[in-house]
Order: structure tokens, then C-alpha cells, then sequence
């Protein structure tokens, strides 16, 4: 058996990580101890302690307990245990693991079991259940977030497989090496004392030279962890942070991301979060992209990085994104409001006789061009859209329109 397996904790006295959730007293640990647990979602990172937690369950609780791997599982194997589960006269407990891989219709089959209180459902994901679990199972359920083990409890974890495996030794750098490449992951830890432990029992610095061990980063191009690095990015320009911007670039860059998503997003922040306060930035977040197309990886990451920096130092204005947003809500609100005649083309005799185009200003026959004539429906006339800030050209532009 894998060392990971066999050093799983039977009991929560030996579980070692997620002190916010199972200390003594809390709900869980209450809820274990007595055997009177509902239906939880066990949501977290990889080798954080969610299917050692579940297994601890099933040791402790009195009630039937079934383990189904979504990935392997199917509706007619998934409707065969729930079936039995609602005629046995004993409570059940069914442990989903990846529950996140069931699809709506077989997370659709569990509802009704879970509804009637046939089965407790544990489930099991390193996907944020908001996005990947149906909302009927998730107000029906607890949501217990896991988060990744820090280095003093992956300490425990290795020093407990050391204890069990006396003729493995290892010296104190090398145990940060193992540590610090298992980036918060006990089942990565152990994995690796496994591996290295198999082919020599003295774990020393030649060991881990040979061994080419990569640190692995957490990084899900369609998970959570995607958009809360992206959001990272885009806040730290937002908020005028090169460093920070640089950082999750590079975490992206570094985890296997498209540079061109990458790009995309800065091209869309140069408008959004900076406008006409310096039109330049557009310029820039264009040519980053253009760049990545044409050089790609690994030479465009300066660009980005440039870019990135760019747009960190700008003025910051989110006048163009409100404009949108309050055009778009008149646009909704109102709907299709008719073009004020005088700004209609009247390209017929009979559309002049209809009044089009009748009452229009020439902008080029008054002086320095300047003109006051409606631009909008009645219904709108006077709305303000474009506010813009005192920062940047922006406020150039402000006072352009206030003159």
C-alpha cells in the first residue's frame, strides 16, 4: 500500500490540519463524536484531509457507510445503492469522492434521497461547489472548507511516517526540501518519501539532486483557483501594485496558462479600469497581445510583465465601464426609444417630407466646431453617461466638457 494509505488517521485525535473546522467542540467534531451528522460538502485542495476525514467518519458512525468514486461511478450503479439505502432499515451514509465529476443528471438522481433524508451525503471536491454542485444539494447541506496544510502540520505528517519507518533517515534540509516541494499537499509528501525511500533509505542532498523533484503549483485552468488568480492580477493593477501584478502574472505564466488569455484580460483592464484617463494603456495592453501571438512563450512573458507594470503606474478611471453599465440599464429600462428626427438621414424626397433630418446643426458651419443640438431620445434627454474623473487626461476632458 502507498505510505499516504497507510498512514491514513482512524480517529480525529490523529488528524493533523483544518483546526478551524474539527477542534473540539466545533460542530463536526460535536456531530462525529455523537453520530448525528447530516449532509456535508468536504471542499478543498488536493491532499488537505477530505477523504481521510470521511473515512474517519466511517469508522466512528454506527450507520451503514458506502464510498463511490464519481469518476468511476454511474446512475445505475448510483441508483442501485440509494435504492437500497431507502429500504434498509439502517441509516446511511454515501461518501461521494470527485462529486464534482457527476454531472446535473446524476446529481439530480441524489436530490430526492437527500430531500427525504434516505441517505447523509458526504461529498467530496477540490472544485468550489458553487460552480460544480446543483443549489438544491448545497442548501441542503453543510460546506466545510478545506485549505491547504502549512508547513508545521506537513512536519507532523512526515515525522509520524518517519516514526513508523525508523530505517528511513533523513537530515533537517532535506525534510524542508520535501516539505516546501509538497506546496500544502500531504498525499504529495508522502508520495515522495515513498519514492525516494525505495531506492535508498539514507534521504540526503545527493538523493533529492538525482531525484529532479519539481515543485508542483496549484493551478486549475478551469477551476476555482484560475479566477481567483486572475482577480489577484486585476485588483493589484487596479490598485496601483507593479509587484503584486508581476507576481500572479508569473504564477500563471509559470502554472501553464495561455499567455493570450493572459493578455486578453490586460487589454480589457487598459478600458475598464483606466479609459481615457491615459489612452496609452490601450495602446500598450494591444501591443502585449500582439506580441504574444507573434513571439509566444517563453520570450513574450516580458511583454506581459511590461504591460502588466504599465497599467499598474496609470491613472486608474472607471468612467467608460460606468458609462456601459448606465447605458446598457436606460437601454433595458426603455428599450427601442426612437432617433430624434433632426439626427435622421433623409436620403428620399419623401423621408425630407417626413421631417428627417429636419432642424440638424452642421458642426463644421459654427465656430471651433462646437454645436448644441439633442443627441438622445426624449425620453432621455439630459441622461449623463461619460462622467469623468480628475485624473489622467481625464481631467482635461472634464474640463473640455464643462467649457
Amino acid at each position: 500500500m502507498p505510505l499516504a494509505n497507510d498512514l491514513r488517521p482512524k480517529n480525529l485525535e490523529e488528524f493533523v490540519g483544518q483546526e478551524h473546522l474539527i477542534a473540539k467542540g466545533s460542530w463536526i467534531y460535536r456531530a462525529i463524536k455523537e453520530d448525528r451528522l447530516s449532509s456535508i460538502i468536504l471542499f478543498g485542495p488536493p491532499g488537505s484531509g477530505k477523504t481521510t476525514l470521511a473515512h474517519i467518519i466511517a469508522e466512528a458512525t454506527k450507520s451503514n457507510f458506502v464510498q463511490i468514486n464519481a469518476v468511476l461511478g454511474t446512475i445505475k450503479g448510483l441508483k442501485l445503492e440509494l435504492e437500497k439505502a431507502k429500504d434498509n432499515n439502517e441509516r446511511t451514509i454515501i461518501f461521494i469522492d470527485e462529486i464534482h465529476r457527476f454531472n446535473k443528471a446524476q446529481q439530480d438522481v441524489l436530490l430526492p434521497y437527500v430531500e427525504r433524508g434516505d441517505i447523509v451525503l458526504i461529498g467530496a471536491t477540490t472544485e468550489n461547489p458553487s460552480f460544480t454542485v446543483i443549489s438544491p444539494i448545497i442548501s441542503r447541506s453543510k460546506i466545510l472548507q478545506f485549505e491547504r496544510l502549512n508547513s508545521s502540520e506537513l512536519e507532523k505528517i512526515l515525522n509520524r511516517a518517519l516514526k513508523i519507518n525508523p530505517q528511513i533517515k533523513i537530515d533537517t534540509k532535506s525534510k524542508d526540501v520535501l516539505i516546501n516541494s509538497a506546496n500544502g499537499d500531504a498525499r504529495i509528501l508522502l508520495n515522495l518519501l515513498d519514492d525516494l525511500s525505495a531506492h535508498s533509505k539514507k534521504i540526503d542532498k545527493k538523493t533529492l539532486d538525482s531525484s529532479n523533484i519539481v515543485k508542483t503549483l496549484k493551478y486549475d485552468k478551469n477551476g476555482e483557483e484560475h479566477y481567483n488568480i486572475i482577480s489577484a492580477l486585476h485588483k493589484s493593477m487596479r490598485d496601483s501594485d507593479p509587484d503584486g501584478a508581476i507576481y500572479w502574472l508569473m504564477r500563471m505564466l509559470d502554472a501553464g496558462e495561455d499567455p493570450l488569455y493572459i493578455a486578453r484580460r490586460i487589454v480589457r483592464f487598459a478600458s475598464e479600469d483606466i479609459g481615457l484617463a491615459d489612452p496609452h494603456a490601450l495602446l500598450v495592453a494591444v501591443a502585449a497581445y500582439d506580441a504574444c501571438r507573434f513571439i509566444g512563450l517563453p520570450e513574450c512573458d516580458v511583454h506581459l510583465v511590461q504591460a502588466a507594470i504599465h497599467l499598474s503606474y496609470a491613472p486608474k478611471s472607471n468612467a467608460c465601464y460606468k458609462a456601459v453599465l448606465t447605458a446598457r440599464g436606460d437601454i433595458k429600462k426603455y428599450g427601442n426609444l426612437d432617433v430624434p428626427k433632426h439626427l435622421r438621414n433623409a436620403p428620399t424626397k419623401m423621408m425630407k417630407g417626413l421631417g428627417y433630418g429636419k432642424g440638424y446643426k452642421y458642426a463644421h458651419d459654427f465656430n471651433n466646431a462646437k454645436v448644441e443640438q439633442d443627441h438622445l431620445p426624449e425620453r432621455l434627454k439630459g441622461a449623463k453617461y461619460y462622467k469623468p474623473t480628475d485624473r489622467g487626461l481625464e481631467k482635461k476632458i472634464k474640463e473640455k466638457l464643462d467649457n
